[in-house]
C-alpha cells in the first residue's frame, strides 16, 4: 500500500443539507438552544421587530432545508463584540441568530431594529442586518444584508448605493402595515435573485 497522496485538488463539499441536531434545534430536541431565531432578552431595549420571508431556489421552488444566520447591532448601533468598545457590558443581547427554513421555505427572526453603525471610514450606514445563507448545492455560503423600507438613511448608505438601483429592492424588507413585521424573500438564483456580496 502506497502512502502517496493522489494528485489534484480535493473536491469541495456543498454546505448542505444539514444534520439539524444542535444547528437549528428550535425546541425540536432536548437541547440548550444556544442558537435560536429569537434574539430578544429581558434587558433588550429598542423597537421589537420580526423579520420573515421565504427562501427560493433558481426554479422558484421553496427551499425547505436552508439555514440562515443573522448578525446585527443593538438599537444604539453597538455590536456585542470585544472589538466594539462601545458595547454595553450589562446587556445580554448578542445580536446573533440562526434558524432553518420550514417545509414551506419560511424563516423568521424576532429581534430589535438595529441602530446605525459607522463604516470603516466613519460614514454612517443605514440600519441593517447581515444575513448568511447556507443551502444544499452551494459550495460556499452567501452573504447579504437586510435593510428596512422605512429608513431614510437607505438613500445614503455606502454599501446599498453600490448596488444597481434596479436591484436594491432585493435587500429591502417591507413593513407590513402598522405591525412590526418586515418581510423579505431570499431568491438564490433567477430573475429576482437577491444581491449577494463577495466578502
Amino acid at each position: 500500500m502506497s502512502n502517496q497522496r493522489p494528485d489534484g485538488v480535493t473536491p469541495s463539499q456543498t454546505v448542505g443539507p444539514y444534520f439539524k441536531y444542535g444547528l437549528t434545534p428550535n425546541g425540536a430536541y432536548e437541547w440548550n438552544d444556544a442558537f435560536t431565531n429569537n434574539l430578544l432578552t429581558p434587558d433588550t431595549s429598542g423597537e421589537r421587530i420580526r423579520v420573515e420571508g421565504k427562501v427560493y431556489d433558481g426554479d422558484g421552488a421553496v427551499v425547505p432545508d436552508a439555514m440562515l444566520e443573522i448578525w446585527q447591532a443593538d438599537s444604539q448601533g453597538r455590536f456585542s463584540d470585544p472589538q466594539d468598545a462601545r458595547a454595553l457590558p450589562n446587556s445580554s443581547f448578542k445580536g446573533f441568530g440562526r434558524c432553518g427554513t420550514d417545509a414551506g421555505g419560511g424563516y423568521a427572526f424576532d429581534s430589535i431594529k438595529p441602530g446605525s453603525v459607522p463604516d470603516p471610514d466613519g460614514k454612517p450606514q443605514a440600519p441593517h442586518i447581515v444575513l448568511a445563507v447556507f443551502a444544499r448545492g452551494m459550495l460556499l455560503h452567501l452573504y447579504t444584508r437586510i435593510y428596512f423600507d422605512d429608513e431614510a438613511g437607505n438613500a445614503g448608505d455606502p454599501v446599498l448605493t453600490l448596488v444597481p438601483a434596479d436591484r436594491r429592492a432585493t435587500l429591502i424588507a417591507k413593513k407590513a402595515g402598522s405591525s412590526n413585521v418586515y418581510t423579505l424573500d431570499i431568491h438564490l438564483q433567477g430573475d429576482n435573485e437577491t444581491v449577494f456580496f463577495d466578502v
